[in-house]
């Protein structure tokens, strides 16, 4: 059967599964199913069985697990909350203070936890109540919950990183480094609109008033709450920068190192253990599950000739590799609107990352600007999940437009950060340049 029909088949019923309310993984799964029968018949059902053994035994991806419970074990130990206090403490009465500091506080949560919802969902109950009190203005407060929140998307250790590193056989080490420094400029970019914009309009974003803020001592006193899960940070990116161990290894010290950090803080108990690993299993299953799926699928639509259709239209029917390069962001900011992003790394993933090396660009370079896009789709309506945590803890005064609204600007600085990323890769691969190997 030619692989046209084959891949409108598959398509097709990826999205009707989709439509008829199926979860992305057991969509993308039947689909490949699908295409599997069509393209090479019922004696080719031992590739689903082959696939399944080759994700679940991938050295790369046993990394998630790790990182997960350590994410867990830092935000039930509090830290985030303390996070908030301490930056928001040391702001003072800086117009936009509590914005600002709910970025910052977001941005080390992605460096602690790889997961948005964790970073989205705290600063919603700690940070989001505070500033709506203080009568800032709601597309700041919920603006900086949203888009700080999704830094986890970049910043390592991000679970969306080590998945694309698998799915496109790159270095996750060398993207950890990229998105370390990518995510920083976005939050960056972030804290400077909120500054500007709270200085210009300072009925938005009020200062504090000098009596909430604590005197010089105690603000000094209370830097040390944080600075163990700091120093982790630094020794599980730093290992890896140095070349001293794999992403998957340091996965493993950052577990270990988030227990003790606990023990240290004397916030571990044998409950919180309980609960962090019951939840680690549900998540890390959740992620394996859309593995499976969504990488059957790709494997299905490669084999058959997909990705071989898909670069002859991309190269073919497109004048220069630069609108190569603006045609796949297109591609892939419409489908973070409506699609999982680890589902879209894993189904665009091995078919765009060859297309673009064949035209001379950097994997790894690429590999960034692909999870900026991603980034965007988890604050960008309808579907973006950020919206929905948010959503799930903003107090009941907030609607569901208001949270839409508030996003837009910052929707707007992260396609600036992707603009700026493809016009000057120097802001993605300065950090992976320097490192000692990947």
């Amino acid at each position: 059967m030619p692989v046209e029909i084959i891949t409108a088949i598959m398509f097709g019923s990826l999205v009707l599964l989709l439509i008829m309310g199926l979860p992305i993984a057991f969509a993308a799964g039947g689909a490949g199913v699908i295409g599997l029968l069509i393209a090479w018949g019922p004696g080719s059902a031992y590739i689903i069985a082959s696939r399944t053994f080759q994700n679940m035994t991938s050295y790369t991806l046993v990394a998630i697990a790790p990182f997960i419970f350590m994410g867990l074990v830092l935000e039930r130990s509090g830290i985030g909350g303390e996070l908030f206090e301490v930056i928001y403490q040391w702001a003072g009465r800086l117009k936009g203070a509590l914005a600002i500091a709910t970025v910052i506080a977001c941005t080390a949560m992605a460096a602690m936890t790889g997961i948005v919802g964790a970073a989205v969902t705290t600063m919603g109950v700690l940070a989001l109540p505070a500033m709506l009190k203080r009568k800032y203005n709601k597309d700041i407060a919920l603006g900086s919950c949203c888009a700080g929140g999704s830094l986890g998307v970049l910043i390592p250790p991000s679970v969306i990183l080590i998945i694309y590193g698998e799915a496109a056989n790159v270095s996750v080490g060398k993207l950890f480094m990229g998105g370390f420094g990518t995510g920083f400029l976005l939050s960056a970019l972030f804290i400077t609109y909120i500054a500007v914009r709270s200085r210009l309009q300072p009925k938005l974003a009020p200062a504090v008033s000098a009596e909430e803020l604590l005197p010089l001592r105690e603000r000094l006193f209370a830097l040390r709450r944080v600075v163990l899960p700091i120093l982790l940070i630094v020794l599980v990116l730093g290992v890896i920068f140095a070349g001293l161990a794999t992403p998957t290894e340091a996965a493993g010290v950052g577990a270990l190192g988030a227990v003790v950090c606990a023990l240290i803080l004397r916030r571990f108990s044998w409950g919180m253990l309980k609960s962090v690993t019951f939840d680690c299993a549900k998540l890390t299953v959740m992620v394996m599950w859309i593995v499976i799926g969504s990488s059957f699928f790709v494997a299905v639509f490669a084999g058959a000739g997909g990705a071989e259709l898909v670069e002859h239209m991309l190269l073919g029917g497109v004048a220069s590799p630069g609108l190569v390069i603006l045609v796949i962001m297109l591609i892939l900011f419409f489908l973070g609107c409506f699609i999982d992003s680890i589902a879209i790394v894993l189904l665009c993933a091995p078919i765009f990352t060859p297309i673009v090396v064949s035209l001379g660009f950097d994997p790894i370079w690429f590999g960034i600007i692909f999870n900026v896009n991603l980034q965007m789709a988890y604050i960008t309506p309808p579907f973006g999940y950020s919206l929905f945590y948010l959503r799930g803890v903003a107090p009941s005064e907030v609607s569901t437009g208001d949270i839409y609204r508030s996003v837009w600007p910052f929707v707007g600085l992260q396609l600036l950060g992707l603009i700026l990323c493809i016009k000057f890769p120097f802001f993605a691969m300065w950090l992976p340049n320097l490192m000692i190997k990947g």
